[in-house]
């Protein structure tokens, strides 16, 4: 039996795909009165708000690195001139390899956000495939009715021999 009462006000409501005539309350499309639409909704993907907060964070201190970097040379190169040009070069690499990993780790962060909406979109196909499975209507049986349990191409036909 479908609901017909307003889930804000209680009173009754014919079409919930409209605005309540008695206390205003929003359409509600997703209110289970027909068919379910086929493709995922926005609001069933999780919103992985702190892996996008890591992974810009991560790509900040990359670049803020890059900054110090190029600040460090500069003040090596003023206060000792040429003679600091080899460790400049070996603390240069060291702070590259340094934000070249954080820029990745940023960048993993959203690749994990991109498998977790994967999966969770698998899921919720998965679910909806199963319950049209599941529903008694014509078509959808696993099997055809025509094809009874058991017979199959890999077996033999007939009763077991006796021994």
């Amino acid at each position: 039996m479908t609901e017909t009462l307003c889930p804000e006000c209680g009173s009754e409501r014919t079409d919930f795909t409209k605005v309540c005539p008695a206390c205003g309350a929003p359409p509600a499309p997703e209110h289970r009165q027909g068919d379910s639409p086929g493709g995922v909704r926005g609001h069933d993907l999780e919103p992985y708000i702190t892996l996008r907060y890591i992974a810009k964070l991560f790509k900040v201190l990359a670049v803020l690195i890059i900054v110090m970097l190029a600040g460090e040379v500069v003040t090596g190169l003023l206060i000792d001139g040429t003679t600091a040009v080899v460790t400049l070069l070996g603390e240069g690499t060291r702070l590259l390899v340094m934000a070249g990993l954080l820029w990745a780790g940023g960048d993993l962060a959203l690749l994990l956000i991109d498998a977790g909406h994967d999966i969770r979109v698998a899921r919720i196909l998965l679910g909806r495939i199963n319950a049209q499975m599941h529903r008694n209507e014509p078509g959808s049986a696993l099997l055809p009715e025509s094809t009874p349990r058991g017979t199959g191409a890999g077996r033999a036909g007939g009763p077991p021999t006796a021994r």
